[in-house]
């Protein structure tokens, strides 16, 4: 069984102090980083998963708290202060000098989405993209992830009201769905599968487009 390394690293940004959760492979190859959504912390059940099943496929995963959370406030601030955050929290993830796929969950997604080419990530995975808010479809945030510049892997739930997947516009991104999972990937009982199996889905179509070949030698396109 492989051993994973996990450590706790403080960040000092202009928009206050952040923390980046490191689980860390042995012999890694890239590190995905993974911010969280707008709602909620590290502790989603996706980004766990992540974090508990890729260090084993060479990836090191960095779980990064926001400053906003960090500082225990329930509401997040505006994208560009995020934006600022995660900018400042770059170097970090940088430090082990591997590719580094820029992702996260919901308003995560959407801060790796535009700061990811700018910032020399290899890829951007994006885990509940929010394409716009529930019940407003005109309200659409697809420029920011049709604008990524990078190869990019939505994971988005069938039932996702900030976004059904037959609602994402044709592009570059690859897409798969979570049959009936809603924005946390939570899944009824009439979908006819546990949450392992929902979470197995997730990690396992992560690790087999990191495992792309040429994916970790991506240049971004300014």
């Amino acid at each position: 069984m492989t051993e994973i390394e996990t450590d706790i690293e403080s960040v000092e940004t202009g928009t206050g102090e952040a923390r980046v959760h490191w689980h860390r492979a042995p012999k890694p190859r890239c590190v995905v980083a993974l911010s969280h959504g707008a709602g909620g912390g590290i502790g989603a059940r996706d980004l766990v998963a992540l974090a508990g099943t890729l260090p084993a496929a060479g990836v090191s995963v960095a779980l990064v708290e926001m400053p906003w959370r960090v500082a225990g406030k329930k509401v997040a601030p505006a994208p560009k202060t995020l934006d600022a955050g995660w900018r400042d929290i770059w170097p970090v993830l940088a430090k082990p000098g591997l590719p580094v796929v820029a992702g996260g969950r919901s308003a995560g997604a959407r801060v790796a989405c535009r700061t990811g080419a700018e910032l020399g990530a290899v890829a951007v995975l994006a885990l509940s993209f929010p394409l716009h808010p529930p019940g407003r479809p005109e309200k659409s945030r697809a420029d920011e992830l049709l604008g990524a510049g990078l190869p990019t892997l939505v994971v988005q739930g069938g039932n996702d009201p900030f976004g059904k997947p037959d609602e994402f516009p044709e592009g570059d991104h690859r897409l798969v769905e979570v049959p009936y999972g809603d924005h946390s990937f939570a899944v009824p009982k009439r979908a006819g599968l546990t949450e392992s199996e929902v979470l197995g889905r997730i990690t396992d179509a992560v690790a087999e487009w990191i495992a792309t070949p040429g994916m970790l030698s991506t240049r971004p396109v300014l």
